[in-house]
């Protein structure tokens, strides 16, 4: 059983930095394809980066690029969002999510099957 859980989120000043991580297991993780997506209160669940099973191919929401950073240690198992320069509208929840294809990458919540319990990021003005 493929289980996902993210770390790191919490209460950052505008500007700040936060990196956050998500620690799979139940699942081999090398051949997985990670992703983050976030939800801000009463709005649609977004994209936010995501990155291919090897770590070659990385892709960004425009709203990030540029401030965040995917990576991923296929080692550790841990998929991880360095996170700078943030913004009150950098405020949500924020999900890491898992598709078992190789050398793919994608920006659409459904394509991705498994799923973290989300961890809280709120930027204070």
């Amino acid at each position: 059983q493929v289980q996902l859980v993210e770390s790191g989120g919490g209460l950052v000043q505008r500007g700040g930095s936060l990196r956050l991580s998500c620690a799979a297991s139940g699942l081999t993780f090398s051949t997985y394809a990670m992703a983050w997506f976030r939800q801000a209160p009463g709005k649609e669940r977004d994209f936010v980066a995501a990155i291919c099973n090897r770590g070659i191919q990385r892709y960004y929401a425009d709203s990030v690029k540029g401030r965040f950073t995917i990576s991923r240690d296929n080692v550790k198992k841990t998929a991880y969002l360095e996170m700078n320069s943030l913004k009150s509208d950098d405020t949500a929840v924020y999900y890491c999510a898992a598709e078992a294809r190789s050398r793919w990458l994608s920006d659409r919540e459904y394509e991705y099957r498994n799923w973290g319990q989300g961890t809280q990021v709120t930027v204070s003005s």
